[in-house]
């Protein structure tokens, strides 16, 4: 085992390969072939003296060598990156804390944490990043976010199974809501009966790789009518306001919907429950980093106050 010629590009094509998951989408991040992502790795565990990854199908998992690697690349990149900053005459950027998030908190929670923060704490830098759950506790296990907000579904299980365990604190549990156009005849009512579900048009997002088929109403006993998909949540609810089909959101999401929207109730199945989750490693957080996580249970509390 020799990592004295080991470059600091294998180990930041390594951390980004970590958190991206598979070798073409570091690639595509880091703007360099598959092939040199390749080489970097293969010369990685050439001086590790020990595979780092387990290849499969849909992607890589860090073996336990990886997961020791991964820890100390990113306590040397995390320093280099510090002394460029310093040589730059750049403010050191201890007060700074990266927050991942999934696309249904950042449209009311996030913003108004931070604006919270803005008043209480103005030294403290935020710098957040959207993401997939999966992607954001891979970004956790890399050392690229500091705190993540994930979304979990029955039966509530740990985002990832990898030790150690990461810190989770549940923010808000919820039920999911249906979103439908205001001159819909489901509109007419205080909630829909889930047997009326059937026969309807959704808008969903896109159904590729970890992400699930967001915006059809779970469970449903046939094949549903995708008309349009959509990333982004906002545009799905202004699909909705235009007419053009039924989505699922949730309750954190219902302040940002567009006039011409009503969020009801489902009854007549299971109760769709969606927790919130506040993740992080299990060491000890940073006092900036703590109270960022601070302003985020305040932001949750106000937003799971009933509507």
């Amino acid at each position: 085992m020799d990592f004295s010629d080991v470059s600091l590009t294998a180990l930041r094509v390594f951390r980004e390969v970590a958190e991206r998951g598979t070798f073409t989408a570091a690639a595509t991040a880091l703007g360099y072939t598959q092939s040199a992502v390749s080489r970097q790795i293969a010369s990685l565990e050439r001086a590790a003296g020990a595979e780092l990854l387990e290849r499969r199908r849909e992607g890589v998992r860090l073996t336990a060598a990886g997961h020791l690697v991964l820890r100390r690349a990113t306590t040397v990149l995390d320093q280099i990156d510090a002394t460029a900053r310093e040589l730059a005459g750049l403010p050191a950027q201890a007060g700074t804390v990266r927050v991942g998030w999934i696309p249904s908190a950042g449209a009311a929670l996030l913003p108004r944490a931070v604006t919270a923060l803005r008043r209480s704490h103005p030294a403290i830098t935020v710098t957040t990043r959207e993401g997939t759950t999966p992607a954001l506790v891979r970004a956790l296990r890399a050392g690229s976010v500091d705190l993540a907000l994930l979304a979990t579904a029955p039966p509530f299980r740990p985002p990832d199974t990898e030790s150690p365990p990461l810190t989770l604190q549940t923010l808000t549990e919820r039920s999911l809501r249906l979103a439908v156009p205001a001159a819909h005849p489901l509109a007419r009512g205080d909630f829909v009966d889930v047997a009326d579900l059937r026969g309807q048009r959704w808008i969903a997002g896109p159904s590729t790789g970890e992400d699930k088929l967001m915006g059809v109403w779970p469970g449903l006993d046939e094949r549903p009518e995708i008309a349009h998909t959509a990333r982004d949540w906002l545009a799905k609810l202004h699909l909705v306001a235009a007419g053009c089909g039924l989505t699922t959101v949730p309750v954190s999401l219902v302040p940002a919907a567009p006039p011409g929207v009503r969020n009801l109730p489902v009854r007549g199945g299971p109760q769709e429950q969606r927790r919130l989750l506040l993740a992080h490693l299990p060491a000890r957080l940073t006092e900036a980093a703590s109270r960022v996580a601070d302003a985020l249970r305040t932001a949750a509390l106000d937003a799971d106050a009933p509507l």
